[in-house]
């Protein structure tokens, strides 16, 4: 009891030490927000719940699973340890593991291979980008009468126009296109000489905004000013895409204090931006009270993917990283925060994946899913709301048909089912089923990140036996995936090859084109952006309309 105490003070104390705002320190009574009292511009009741809910789904990017307090990190996260309890912990929780690939999902609710996006992440110079065929979330909530706002990271293409955020059903944007870049200048160089601004407001690059504030504050701040401009008795839908905690690992001065003890560099660095990005949620959070949003709003949080123990981040105890279909790969810190929950405090076991975002948003603001939609996601607002049964029973992780190849993977280890050189990976009820190169699969303790540099001495790991390119777990007895029973259970084996098969069949070829040399940003005014012109097409096929109706007349007087 005396070192809970002792504990508890900590925590109090952090709170202070970290300059948080107390949601106590606007003079909110318990239940009480600011709209009660007044609205944006003073007036009395003006943020009144209406029957729509407003939605706030935040992406955290590359947070290891372990890397939240209430999973027993070091890094001190009070705001989402706070919102977390308070509201449904998802602790069968499944993404991607990479950027594109998870983004394209959450608004889609989509597999990736049924976008064409099932190989690694849209590469800046790629004339590439999620397929325009494919309804968004925001298109559907602008439906039914949404104002639909986006703030962060995009990354699912940019070569077009139409790729871009404001095209395909955000009201505005503001943030980056690419993957990654300097949290204070947002420069990136995808290569030595192809360099370029990456800051966008809408369809224009954004200098006007570049003052040098951080990321993460700067996205805080524009998200706070959206709220207050918005009337909270219409039904909002915010898309909080936090470019933290990927790296370049950047973070103001005064996130370090607490961490000055972690002598790994890599380790310090990600907690101190992990430090600043809890602190930015809070300050979310303060704004939904202040301005009337928060009775009436869903509050979803998530990582885009598994951490980079090489960047800093922690999967402990699961196996394996960021770009792996290891269990550190996928399964990712989430939960829901938000007063129309009717089991607060809880945590939901059943399998929940980020597809599943789509349907159940749309279905929570009175929006109608098209039959003619061919949705993976599956509706599981009564799952965690109510505590009741989820009706996903499995998980596609991916089929990546074109990623390096096993080279002892056969149709013969597959049983004739399957060709096991392939990358794949999927879940069905309890089992696990991984094909082809699994990637980096090591388990990383806490202690690896003890010293100053990389230190793999302390990491954990399996030598597999020559030629192996099929693994079987149960991952409800074995999350952190220590046992394979491919050997054990050749018939469940079978089962979930077969499982894939059928997938497979379902797969619409993979889209991942060369670069193009266009895209360099010294031919775009220094900024990274659409470069593919549709006038410049349609000029190019007009004229050679042209030259064949000139050809054709040609032949035409010859025959004559």
């Amino acid at each position: 009891m005396l070192a809970l105490g002792v504990l508890a003070g900590l925590s109090v104390l952090s709170l202070l030490a970290y300059g948080y705002l107390s949601w106590d320190s606007l003079g909110l009574g318990p239940g009480e927000t600011e709209a009660t009292r007044s609205g944006p511009g003073g007036e009395l009741g003006a943020g009144a719940p209406g029957s729509q809910p407003h939605i706030i789904f935040i992406l955290a990017d590359d947070q290891g699973f372990r890397d939240v307090g209430y999973h027993g990190s070091e890094i001190r996260t009070p705001t989402l340890d706070k919102l977390a309890a308070e509201g449904v912990k998802l602790e069968n929780y499944y993404v991607q593991p990479m950027c594109t690939p998870s983004r394209s999902q959450f608004i889609t609710g989509k597999y990736q291979i049924h976008t064409g996006l099932q190989h690694s992440i849209i590469r800046p110079t790629q004339p590439n980008c999620l397929p325009l065929d494919n309804v968004t979330l925001p298109q559907k909530l602008k439906e039914v009468g949404y104002s639909t706002h986006m703030v962060g990271k995009w990354h699912l293409g940019f070569y077009r126009r139409e790729c871009m955020p404001t095209q395909r059903g955000f009201d505005t944007f503001f943030g980056s296109l690419l993957g990654s870049g300097d949290y204070y200048t947002h420069f990136k160089c995808d290569s030595p000489g192809i360099c370029g601004y990456d800051l966008y407001e809408n369809d224009n690059a954004a200098w006007d905004h570049d003052n040098g504030i951080y990321s993460t504050q700067m996205y805080t701040q524009k998200v706070q000013q959206i709220l207050a401009s918005h009337n909270p008795r219409k039904p909002i839908f915010l898309y909080i895409a936090y470019q933290a905690v990927h790296s370049p690992l950047q973070a103001p001065g005064k996130y370090f204090e607490h961490y000055r003890s972690i002598n790994n560099i890599n380790r310090r660095r990600y907690a101190a931006m992990l430090a600043c990005l809890d602190e930015a949620i809070n300050n979310v959070t303060l704004a939904l009270k202040k301005y009337g949003y928060y009775e009436n709003s869903i509050i979803i949080y998530s990582s885009d993917n598994g951490g980079q123990p090489m960047a800093g981040g922690s999967n402990w105890p699961l196996r394996g990283s960021k770009g792996t279909y290891w269990e550190g790969g996928i399964r990712a810190v989430g939960f829901v925060h938000s007063p129309l929950l009717k089991n607060k405090g809880s945590v939901c076991k059943e399998l929940v994946h980020i597809t599943d975002w789509f349907p159940t948003l749309i279905t929570l603001a009175e929006g109608q899913i098209d039959e003619d939609i061919q949705l993976d996601g599956y509706d599981i607002w009564e799952t965690i709301s109510e505590g009741r049964r989820s009706p996903r029973v499995d998980i596609l992780h991916n089929i990546d048909p074109i990623y390096t190849k096993a080279k002892n993977g056969s149709w013969a280890a597959g049983y004739g089912i399957w060709n096991t050189a392939i990358q794949s990976a999927i879940r069905v009820n309890h089992w696990k089923l991984l094909t082809g190169n699994p990637g980096y699969s090591d388990w990383v303790p806490p202690q690896a990140f003890s010293n100053a540099g990389p230190n793999r001495w302390h990491n954990e790991r399996v030598s597999w036996s020559a030629g192996k390119t099929v693994w079987l777990f149960n991952i409800t007895a074995d999350p952190y995936e220590r046992v394979d029973l491919s050997a054990r259970y050749p018939d469940v084996v079978k089962q979930l090859l077969r499982r894939l098969s059928q997938f497979n069949k379902t797969a619409v070829p993979v889209r991942y084109p060369p670069k193009d040399p266009r895209s360099n940003p010294k031919l775009n005014g220094g900024v990274w952006g659409p470069w593919f012109k549709e006038d410049e097409k349609k000029k190019k096929s007009d004229k050679s309309k042209g030259a064949n109706k000139q050809k054709k007349n040609k032949n035409k007087k010859k025959a004559n």
